[in-house]
């Protein structure tokens, strides 16, 4: 998990500049899957998620072959691969040109909700513990209703493997686990963030096993 994870990285680090490119979704989605092959994986974890603007406010939205990018969308990008029979996944969101007050005060608030889950995730807590630590803070901050998913699942051999982290799972988290905490907030036809890291379970916390940027990228 830890080199697909690694990979995973390297693969953003090229990819998310090219939604400056002026390419459709699925343009750069191509571009991914062709640096997924460069680097050895076996193919993608599941069907990449490229989102522009309205669509990157759609948690489960389908890249398309027509949508192009324009100043100041929000982008999310989520990705993975396939690495020596282990899958990866990572979400980041960036913006293009520039990225509005509103944007950027939604971004932040989305990625303090994705540390809190992060540092909820530990042995003895329980997966509805994980969920409520960022569903908790981003409806404090007036975003509940946008937050319209569960906060991550299980991943390993397979991209969603038995289990979850939402507000019903009471399963005690153990040493080993590894599961994706991905808390975002989408309001339609104005702004989509997400941002999800795989987290490793540890005897006394967790290890984040995504190292690429959470800082605002705008491109």
């Amino acid at each position: 998990m830890r080199v697909s994870s690694q990979v995973n990285d390297m693969v953003m680090e090229k990819l998310y500049r090219h939604v400056a490119d002026g390419l459709t979704e699925q343009g750069v989605a191509d571009i991914l899957l062709d640096e997924y092959e460069k680097a050895g994986c076996d193919g993608v974890s599941f069907d990449p998620i490229v989102g522009y603007g309205a669509n990157a406010a759609d948690p489960h939205h389908a890249t398309d072959k027509v949508t192009r990018g324009k100043r100041g969308d929000s982008v999310v990008l989520d990705i993975g691969g396939v690495k020596d029979g282990y899958c990866s996944d990572m979400t980041r969101t960036v913006f293009l040109g520039e990225a509005s007050e509103k944007a950027r005060e939604v971004y932040h608030v989305v990625l303090e909700a994705n540390l809190r889950g992060i540092a909820a995730a530990k042995p003895g807590n329980r997966f509805c513990d994980v969920d409520n630590a960022c569903r908790d803070y981003i409806t404090e901050k007036g975003y509940g209703q946008y937050f319209t998913h569960r906060t991550g699942h299980n991943i390993g051999i397979e991209d969603h493997e038995f289990g979850d982290v939402s507000s019903v799972n009471e399963e005690v988290i153990k040493p080993g686990m590894v599961f994706s905490v991905e808390p975002g907030i989408y309001i339609p036809g104005e702004v989509g963030v997400r941002i999800e890291d795989l987290v490793l379970i540890t005897k006394d916390g967790c290890e984040v096993l995504n190292r690429f940027t959470k800082d605002l990228l705008v491109v």
